[in-house]
């Protein structure tokens, strides 16, 4: 690592330049801005000299393609990271304790005497640090102590999984400091998933993480979750004349555990009808086979659901192919049949029960209208609320971004680019 004098000096000199702009850091004067408030937040947060030897690190946020509630039925998933990160300072601080001060936010001590879930911090940041901490002390490797100053343009909410991309910056961090860079990305993938299963007590999939920390666009088949086939797929939607917008409804995720927990729930059901642990395990047919037995025994909306895993794991594959070979029509087509299926079948759009507020689903018909007949939108991530996702012709997003944020809001609909690279060590 270097002393945290010795990044300033190159941070003036350009030298990180050329790593930054490989993130999609695309401005540059900004890019270097952001750097140095980084590194003035952990000298002031942790008191540190301009000798300390430091690390600068980034994770991603995450967008989903395809494969809406797929990855926990050990489906396929067509995601990619964005051009919005974690960007952090860490440095080791030769304690027990991780300290992991979120600009704006509270700082967060967690004692390394316990690497077990501890349930006070369930749904909080300590317990993401404590389990990424565990799962790496888990491995053999001799986590202790250390300092991170974060800085994060993926906000919590943003359906860009602030979450993983915290789980991936932490892994990144772990990994550089104490575990000789020897955690590939997938490794640091299923971490961060444990760490969110089982301490932060979040019953996810291994998606988020995965297109966090692997970068770039990915369809990843999650048969064997334990070694995941991960297919790297190029795309460049400007030069296919898109762009892509994740738009803000308006709703927050707050209090919505029990709605996603229903979800992977309820498909196991089918699954445990069959004998079997997840849909992956089950065949189509036999489920509409068996469907009026199934109906009685698990209820309509888990069949349903059932059935929207199929087509939407099918639609995967398709849709990686399409992008692969630049073929729009063939790629918008199946992003408004994936939509529609988890509109209708996955029924992920509202909560169960709402009325006055339909936040989800109103974004989506402003967004179909503002596209005019063309492009294509669908829920984007674990759905209910948060964001959805839009691929617009490039000649129509000034129209179709004022229409939607004179609908939504200022500020609702952000245009995003894929980012090549996943969780990284941008300076050491």
């Amino acid at each position: 690592m270097q002393k945290l004098g010795d990044v300033r000096r190159a941070l003036a000199a350009g030298a990180l330049d050329k790593p930054m702009a490989g993130l999609l850091y695309g401005d540059l004067a900004a890019a270097r801005r952001r750097v140095s408030d980084l590194l003035d937040g952990f000298q002031h947060s942790f008191g540190a000299g301009e000798d300390t030897p430091v690390a600068l690190c980034s994770a991603p946020g995450r967008t989903e393609l395809c494969g809406n509630h797929t990855d926990h039925q050990h489906g396929r998933v067509l995601a990619g990271a964005v051009d919005l990160d974690f960007l952090a300072c860490a440095a080791p601080n030769g304690t027990r304790v991780i300290r992991f001060q979120s600009q704006g936010w509270p700082m967060v001590e967690v004692m390394l005497d316990t690497l077990e879930p501890v349930e006070e911090e369930k749904e909080s940041t300590a317990s993401l640090v404590r389990g990424m901490a565990a799962q790496a002390a888990g491995k053999g490797y001799p986590v202790s102590g250390f300092d991170v100053f974060a800085m994060s343009e993926v906000l919590p909410g943003s359906g860009l999984s602030s979450s993983a991309a915290c789980e991936v910056l932490l892994g990144v961090i772990e990994n550089h400091l104490f575990c000789r860079d020897e955690l590939d990305a997938v490794t640091i993938a299923q971490m961060g998933q444990r760490a969110e299963n089982d301490f932060f007590g979040k019953p996810s999939g291994l998606m988020d993480q995965t297109a966090s920390s692997v970068g770039g666009a990915v369809a990843i088949d999650f048969a064997d979750p334990a070694a995941p086939v991960v297919r790297s797929v190029a795309v460049d939607l400007d030069s296919l004349g898109y762009a892509l917008c994740i738009i803000d409804s308006g709703a927050s995720h707050a209090d919505l555990t029990d709605e996603y927990a229903a979800v992977p729930r309820e498909m196991g059901a089918v699954a445990a009808f069959f004998g079997k642990r997840v849909l992956r395990e089950v065949e189509e047919s036999q489920v509409l086979q068996n469907l009026p037995r199934l109906r009685q025994a698990v209820g309509d909306r888990a069949v349903l659901r059932a059935l929207h895993f199929y087509a939407d794991d099918r639609r995967v594959a398709a849709e990686a192919d399409a992008l692969a070979a630049g073929d729009m029509a063939a790629f918008l087509a199946l992003v408004n049949q994936s939509g529609r299926s988890s509109w209708e079948l996955l029924q992920n759009i509202t909560p169960a029960g709402a009325v006055a507020e339909q936040a989800m689903a109103v974004a989506l018909t402003v967004a179909e209208r503002a596209l005019e007949g063309r492009g294509a939108c669908r829920v984007h991530g674990g759905g209910f609320a948060g964001t959805i996702q839009a691929f617009v012709p490039l000649e129509l997003l000034p129209r179709f971004r004022a229409q939607v944020e004179a609908a939504l809001g200022a500020g609702s609909c952000h245009v995003l680019r894929v980012r090549p690279v996943g969780g990284a060590v941008l300076w050491s």
